[in-house]
């Protein structure tokens, strides 16, 4: 009970509205599910977060679109999202949070998303759904690969019907500690490997892509602890961001080498973005809102970041990966607590915790052609026992089962 009346206190003026919603669409979902039920159909509804289509979520709707055109699936999206222009040609497109998303969200037979927020409003939802007040299938494609210990993840706290997986020791990982039952949990792949085969990258061009910092994020009084969040500037994370893509020795290689460096960070950090800026036209700033995360990842040749799970992603394309890990305690206390993967151990690249390292390993990974090396090579057979292009059929299949 003490758990309940925490979550409540991060109610929202929003949520309250949302209540509204969820009120006023109630009675209509009911018709709408009864509708289906008559029809023996199935309504199917896919997101990802609100601006966004360039996920698990959005493959795997083009493949049902595309392959499974009998299939009455349905995307929510923000309709002044920049990538609504991408889901127009496949047409069933809903107002995400609109008093449709709500009917369809509580009349779906599967409700698909990349995210565990991903619904109409995530507070409201998830008081109706974890405390068993709606019923209703969840499909959880996931964002990225669970390297962590994510106790927002338990089953206690999403009551998720299916949680795919894109790894395997990922697999073996969840199934046994988040609490699961068995066949809640299974290893299929996500939709956007199927994506990643016979990727030629561009060898002019290379990406920095850091992950998020809670503290940083999401600011809150303990937030102080951990950095002067106060200001940006003098926070550790930006300091040693800015130091990389202002660094003397990367700048002259990659003006030597016409080499592009990209700076990516994730979406949660983007706020900061005009904060960063580089004193080379070989490094570019990138907004999200004009890059594609997806496409720099198949484009960049070699990636830097720190713990992000978009490694994992460039590591199956059989690319390498160096690990900055410059505040690893801060990091495990502060965001997520260390999981079954060791950076170390198990990562697809050299960990550096030094400037010089990092330009030492970019260097390395120049003269090898931005070639994976065999080391690297043998630990993907391990985590990547599915490595093909049927991901989103193996999936497909899942849910329909269910």
């Amino acid at each position: 009970m003490k758990s309940f009346y925490k979550k409540l206190t991060y109610v929202q003026v929003k949520d309250l509205l949302a209540i509204f919603q969820f009120l006023i669409a109630l009675p209509f979902s009911v018709i709408l599910k009864l509708y289906f039920r008559y029809r023996k159909d199935e309504l199917w509804l896919i997101c990802e977060k609100e601006e966004e289509a360039r996920d698990n979520g959005y493959v795997f709707f083009k493949y049902i679109r595309e392959n499974h055109p009998d299939i009455k699936v349905f995307y929510a999206i923000n309709m002044k999202s920049v990538d609504y222009k991408k889901l127009s040609a496949y047409r069933n497109i809903i107002k995400y949070g609109g008093l449709i998303h709500w009917i369809y969200y509580l009349a779906a037979s599967k409700n698909i998303s990349s995210h565990k927020d991903g619904k109409p409003n995530a507070a409201v939802c998830y008081l109706l759904e974890v405390y068993g007040i709606l019923k209703n299938t969840r499909i959880f494609l996931q964002h990225g690969i669970t390297l962590n210990d994510s106790e927002w993840l338990y089953y206690k706290n999403t009551k998720m019907r299916l949680f795919i997986c894109g790894a395997y020791p990922e697999y073996l990982y969840v199934k046994d500690r988040f609490g699961y039952p068995n066949e809640n949990v299974q290893y299929l792949g996500f939709p956007r490997f199927d994506e990643l085969h016979d990727q030629l990258p561009n060898k002019k061009q290379i990406v920095f892509m850091p992950t998020w910092r809670n503290w940083l994020g999401l600011k809150t009084k303990n937030s102080y602890t951990f950095d002067d969040v106060s200001d940006f500037k003098e926070t550790e994370y930006y300091q040693r961001c800015n130091e990389l893509i202002n660094n003397e020795k990367i700048i002259k290689f990659l003006e030597e080498k016409n080499i592009t460096m990209y700076f990516f960070p994730h979406r949660n950090m983007q706020i900061y973005i005009d904060y960063f800026q580089s004193s080379s036209t070989n490094v570019i700033i990138a907004n999200s809102d004009e890059y594609d995360i997806q496409e720099m990842l198949k484009n960049s040749a070699l990636m830097i970041t720190d713990y992000s799970s978009v490694s994992i992603d460039f590591a199956y394309m059989k690319k390498p990966v160096i690990y900055y890990q410059f505040d690893i305690e801060k990091f495990r206390k502060g965001h997520l607590g260390e999981g079954y993967f060791d950076y170390k151990r198990d990562g697809f690249g050299p960990v550096c915790t030094k400037i010089d390292s990092i330009y030492n390993e970019i260097i390395n990974s120049y003269e090898e052609s931005f070639q994976m090396n065999e080391a690297y090579k043998e630990k993907h057979k391990h985590f990547f026992k599915l490595y093909d292009k049927y991901n989103c059929a193996r999936i497909f299949e899942a849910i329909k089962s269910i």
